[in-house]
């Protein structure tokens, strides 16, 4: 019986993506052994969002070519998309194919396996139209279901490479969302997110439909689907009528992720984002009428090339006004083959780390104040796992529908069900709550 080993770098859609082929191997009749151990075929999936990224990928490839020279190495994912070059002249790497073609792995290792000569499948991605459908029945991660509805985007901002490793923004057929949704649910999923590389964009290449048409669509169709959560929307695709959809969902969570990357239009314009702030901080007033317990998160850029001072106090400003609920704080970091790479007024890393600094004391205040609100109140966990150290350890932890991490005192039987808790105190990273009930989750 012939082995697979799989490493996965980078985001939620290379992780759901490795376990689209991971099914592919299993249907061959593969094994799957641990990245560590010695296997037949080693899958390296790579992420090339930053510099770092790119020399992370080519660490973990010479690392399984040491572990077994006789392996069959195959590099997949955005990395082997942009420069498939650097990675074949890597000695020991067999098989290169980037974002798209997955489906055809199995074959170019049998065409490997006679003709002993490395394969480059990497085709131009920006010809591609189509959304190749990979599909993931379960999860290796028992409690929360990504499902892929998306791929590529459209906007080009200065500072990502992105569009150049997945091509133009694809949507997946929507029965073909629902079809998967269900199947997830069926394996005993209560929670699904809805990933994508520009999630919120989804439908803008499908004829009279879209996002909110596809919420809607999910909640009326999959039975048994307890939460529904968008991995990242724009400010931008909170149209009117996803707001609405959010506010008369039984199942979407109260928890967006909205990426603000700065709070300053001069910087936003550099960055070539499509919004001000004004328009931002309007949709966020909207959300907040129409749902005012929503938890928003957000990720921040610090220190784009040319960033003022008073730019990155707009910023700051702009997040304690709107009171985000967690922040996930980036130091720009140049990416060869961008245009802010090439940007002069590159901001010093001192600059850059002392402003990251204080966005962080910030995040902490603002997360606390956000978790503080639901002292004393129940709310519904899904537990993912027994915290394994320090002092919360044998404690269980998961997420509430509005993204509060909480511990408390369970049984591990408790894992990936719905689970009422009431909460005790609330602090962050995470709060700490009392065991209420388990959910009878069998429809009524």
């Amino acid at each position: 019986m012939s082995s697979v080993a799989f490493h996965t770098l980078g985001c939620k859609v290379n992780h759901y993506e490795t376990e689209a082929i991971w099914q592919l191997f299993k249907d061959e009749g593969y094994e799957r052994k641990d990245f560590d151990h010695q296997s037949d075929v080693y899958v390296i999936n790579t992420c090339t969002v930053t510099n770092t990224g790119d020399k992370k990928s080519r660490q973990v490839i010479r690392r399984a070519i040491r572990q077994n020279p006789d392996a069959v190495i195959c590099v997949t994912g955005c990395y082997a998309q942009t420069s498939p070059a650097e990675i074949m002249a890597i000695p020991g790497v067999d098989i290169v194919v980037g974002t798209q073609d997955r489906m055809n792995l199995l074959s170019y290792i049998e065409q490997y396996k006679k003709e002993r000569q490395p394969i480059n499948a990497v085709k131009n991605i920006m010809k591609n139209r189509v959304y190749e459908e990979l599909d993931v029945p379960y999860f290796t991660d028992r409690t929360r279901a990504s499902l892929k509805i998306q791929e590529g985007c459209n906007n080009f901002c200065t500072f990502c490479i992105i569009p150049w490793a997945r091509g133009l923004m694809r949507s997946r057929d929507p029965q073909e969302v629902v079809r998967q949704a269900q199947q997830l649910v069926d394996a005993g999923y209560l929670e699904i997110v809805l990933t994508g590389i520009h999630t919120g964009g989804y439908g803008q290449d499908l004829k009279d439909y879209n996002l909110a048409r596809l919420l809607r669509d999910l909640e009326a169709n999959v039975k048994g689907l307890k939460r529904l959560r968008i991995s990242s929307i724009e400010a931008s695709q909170l149209t009117d009528e996803v707001i609405e959809v959010l506010r008369d969902s039984k199942i979407v969570v109260n928890h967006l992720h909205i990426p603000i990357q700065s709070g300053s239009d001069t910087v936003l314009k550099r960055m070539r984002r499509k919004y001000t702030m004004e328009f931002f901080g309007e949709r966020l007033d909207r959300l907040r009428e129409v749902l005012p317990a929503l938890a928003i998160t957000s990720d921040v850029i610090v220190g784009f090339p040319g960033e003022t001072e008073e730019e990155f106090m707009e910023t700051y400003n702009f997040i304690a006004k709107h009171q985000f609920a967690e922040l996930h704080i980036f130091p720009y970091s140049k990416r060869t083959g961008t245009p802010a790479a090439r940007m002069e007024d590159q901001i010093d890393e001192e600059i850059k780390n002392e402003r990251v600094h204080r966005l962080l004391t910030l995040n902490d205040q603002l997360a606390k104040e956000y978790a503080s609100r639901f002292e004393d109140q129940v709310l519904e966990v899904i537990p993912e796992e027994v915290v394994q150290e320090g002092e919360d350890t044998g404690l269980l932890t998961g997420y509430t529908a509005n993204y509060m991490k909480v511990v408390f005192e369970g049984s591990e039987d408790m894992i990936g069900k719905l689970v009422k808790v009431k909460i005790e105190k609330a602090y962050y990273p995470h709060s700490y709550a009392q065991f209420v009930r388990v959910m009878d989750t069998v429809e009524v």
